[in-house]
């Protein structure tokens, strides 16, 4: 194992850093409320596919034929599972340049109006 000295950064080079690593929140929602409700996304889906599956499957109960076998199959097999994904934060600097621009605009409009 090799020892790596510590690297002495300039406050411009963490700043730069910041900007590059540090993610905001920029969906339109309370950051708070992404808790519970990530949670609530991954379980709808699955809860909704389990309920799909169960109706789907309450149609081959008794006796054992192939027709309805094949049938209920193709059912199954023929509507693709509901998923969700969770997006990433945006980066601090697109957060920070979209902020500077809406003042920009805000500004401009405001001079116009007052002239």
């Amino acid at each position: 194992m090799t020892f790596m000295p510590k690297v002495r950064r300039s406050p411009q080079d963490k700043k730069r850093l910041s900007y590059a690593k540090d993610r905001r929140n920029a969906y339109g929602e309370n950051d708070k409320s992404s808790r519970k409700n990530i949670a609530k996304n991954k379980r709808a889906p699955h809860r909704s596919n389990r309920r799909w599956e169960t109706v789907v499957l309450e149609a081959a109960e008794g006796q054992v034929d192939a027709g309805v076998e094949e049938a209920v199959e193709s059912r199954l097999l023929s509507r693709r599972p509901k998923t969700w994904r969770k997006w990433r934060d945006e980066p601090l600097w697109n957060h920070v340049q979209d902020n500077l621009a809406r003042r920009a605009k805000l500004e401009n409009a405001g001079e116009g109006f007052l002239s």
